[in-house]
């Protein structure tokens, strides 16, 4: 079985989901991860997918007139923290938006060898929100990364918040 990944992007309407996934089943496709969100008005989907059609027959069934799709054959790969080796935090920044934000921050926390695993970003009003799932690993110093993380807040006039994910959440 051969592993894909499908990136759907289209204007969200009622049964967009239902849709694309019901294709990816009835050609016998299976969703092994997948994350989907709305962008703007736009829903946006990523998937890595299991199953004996190629990428190019995938994108076919999947195709619709309102829909941007692309699929590609992807190698697996081994998980950058192998569970229990890493430790994981929740970063949260509220501030006024700017270009830079994202970049400044992952920076710092590339800087360490952090992985930001999952991320998201808000507009509401003047008032930018991000808040990301960030990876270390175990030989980070915490409470330095967290200095840098709050001087790089401090210049974005944005607050920084860092902390542990709780595991009885998860």
């Amino acid at each position: 079985m051969g592993l894909s990944a499908v990136t759907v992007l289209g204007v969200d309407r009622p049964g967009v989901i239902a849709a694309v996934t019901g294709s990816l089943a009835d050609c016998g496709a299976n969703i092994q991860d997948s994350t989907m969100t709305l962008l703007g008005g736009h829903v946006a989907m990523m998937l890595l997918v299991s199953g004996e059609l190629d990428p190019a027959e995938l994108r076919k069934r999947v195709e619709a007139p309102d829909l941007v799709v692309s699929a590609s054959a992807i190698g697996t790969s081994r998980h950058f923290c192998e569970e229990g080796d890493g430790l994981g935090y929740v970063l949260t920044v509220h501030g006024p938006d700017r270009p830079g934000i994202i970049s400044a921050i992952s920076a710092v926390l590339a800087a360490d060898g952090g992985n930001i695993t999952g991320m998201s970003t808000r507009l509401t009003g003047r008032l930018y929100v991000l808040i990301a799932d960030v990876e270390l690993p175990k030989q980070v110093d915490v409470a330095a990364l967290m200095r840098r993380l709050a001087a790089v807040g401090a210049s974005l006039d944005s607050d920084i918040t860092f902390r542990p994910v709780e595991p009885d959440l998860l």
